[in-house]
């Protein structure tokens, strides 16, 4: 009798094992109807499936065009988001290998440009006796003076110009006064290399016979006027239009595989922080069963560091997965077995689980909040949780620093114009049981899933790339993003190379 066939829960361990063997539109399907079914959820798992599948679609791309590849990455991500808009990891994945790709366009194409500007420019020489430096001013006024300078005359001027008597000469000028009128001619950029002549002469001598050779004379031998300079030679124009273009591939790949590296990285590079932000004898707030904020700690635990944790549960939705960190640590399942930490208790650090009722009663002994967010929306707030903006709110009123540990993965350029649009709503059966039909009847029960934390009730957020205020989000948003990436609906625009 044949044994019977377990078959898996569908998780991420599950859907990149999937990956080395599905092709691509399945494995595209795939991941929408994890998304959909929520049976993938949260920012990490989201980021890692997106960045995965990603991935395998540059690798197997049919094209070495950056704008094609653009289209390509950019119709799966629309898929993708749509799907769940509410998980903006994977928009953010999305839009960090389009930058990425843009990038890499970039500086391939101004590579190129040097090379065929360097190979295309002649050096002109000047003709003999006009020099491009400026002609000194002789002037009988101390250097000390400061109106020294003020009154000169060009020495080509000066020799021209006629000798004047005792009588109707200046000591100073040394010359006629017609002659000390005159200034000296204008530099323009737009001068031909025939000559030197005045492109803008002054009103004084406008009504003067010009001396000296005209600026638009014919161009000596051996020389190039910059309106031929300016364009390719005819011989040069045909080997520029059958130039192949570049293979991004490569390079496209190496960039989104360090992301990958990132992501990996991500909780460690935070951690580096903590010995900076956690001192002895503090009682810290925490909140949800956050990998980050429990490596976070465990760093600070490591350095010596002795202080009190208090740890809300965050029920109804992340109350079990809490219970478990606190008790056992992370990684307990054999989905995240790779991912496993010690309990905060094993390293001599005081846990004490308490109800979210119990937030604002203990919040005059805490001396610092830590949190740990959904995302990180352009203008500084954030989506946590349920739960986490009673906890901010409670901190406002009693003076408490609240901290945000954050990868930038989780930085949305999204601005959160509609903030009810942010927050989905889980199963209400967690909150009331069905079996209670009579009151279910008669009340509407909600259950949210996350809430909304305005930007003023959080006082430092702290990245893989450091500390960070609110207010200076925008300028990493910037750094990390393109504009014409923000809308992953609308046709691309600008193309790989950015719009100067």
């Amino acid at each position: 009798m044949p044994s019977a066939t377990v078959g898996q829960t569908p998780s991420l361990s599950t859907y990149l094992k999937s990956l080395k063997h599905n092709d691509i539109e399945t494995s595209i399907e795939l991941f929408i109807s994890l998304l959909k079914r929520r049976q993938i959820k949260n920012s990490r798992p989201c980021a890692i499936a997106t960045i995965s599948l990603l991935l395998r679609v540059v690798g197997e791309a049919r094209t070495r065009d950056a704008q094609q590849l653009i289209e390509r990455i950019r119709a799966v991500g629309r898929r993708l988001v749509a799907a769940q808009p509410r998980e903006m990891a994977v928009g953010n994945i999305v839009r960090r290998v389009l930058e990425n790709v843009r990038e890499v366009a970039e500086r391939d194409q101004d590579a190129a440009d040097g090379g065929s500007e360097g190979s295309t420019s002649i050096p002109s020489t000047p003709i003999r006796g006009e020099t491009m430096r400026r002609p000194a001013f002789p002037t009988k006024f101390s250097e000390f003076s400061p109106l020294h300078g003020a009154a000169t005359i060009p020495q080509d001027m000066h020799a021209r110009a006629p000798l004047a008597t005792s009588g109707d000469s200046s000591p100073a000028f040394g010359g006629t006064m017609e002659a000390a009128l005159q200034r000296p001619p204008l530099v323009s950029s737009n001068t031909s290399y025939a000559g030197q002549g005045p492109a803008a002469s002054s009103l004084f001598s406008i009504l003067q016979h010009p001396q000296g050779r005209s600026p638009y004379a014919t161009p000596p031998t051996g020389t190039q006027s910059p309106a031929l300079k300016a364009s390719p030679f005819k011989g040069d124009e045909g080997q520029t239009s059958a130039s192949e273009k570049l293979d991004i591939k490569a390079e496209v790949i190496t960039s989104i595989q360090d992301l990958q590296k990132e992501l990996e990285e991500v909780d460690d590079e935070i951690s580096e922080f903590a010995q900076d932000h956690i001192h002895n004898n503090e009682v810290i707030l925490t909140h949800t069963s956050s990998q980050t904020v429990q490596r976070f700690l465990m760093k600070a635990a490591s350095k010596k560091r002795k202080f009190t944790v208090f740890h809300a549960e965050a029920y109804p939705n992340d109350h079990l997965e809490t219970h478990a960190t606190i008790v056992n640590g992370g990684g307990a399942t054999a989905e995240d077995a790779d991912e496993r930490w010690k309990p905060l208790t094993s390293m001599g650090i005081t846990v004490i689980l308490i109800p979210d009722s119990a937030v604002f009663a203990l919040m005059s002994r805490i001396n610092k909040v830590i949190l740990a967010p959904h995302t990180v929306l352009a203008n500084g707030s954030l989506i946590a949780a349920a739960g986490a903006s009673t906890i901010a709110q409670a901190a406002k009123t009693h003076r408490v620093p609240v901290v945000v540990l954050s990868g930038v993965f989780k930085l949305s350029p999204v601005y959160p114009f509609d903030t009810d649009e942010l927050i989905e709503y889980g199963d209400p059966g967690k909150v009331v049981p069905f079996q209670d039909g009579e009151f279910m009847d008669k009340v509407d029960v909600v259950n949210p899933v996350y809430d909304f934390v305005d930007a003023e009730l959080i006082d430092l957020y702290i990245t893989n790339l450091g500390g960070h205020a609110p207010s200076y989000l925008y300028r990493i948003v910037a750094d990390h993003y393109r504009v014409e990436d923000i809308d992953l609906s609308g046709k691309a625009e600008g193309g790989a190379v950015k719009a100067g």
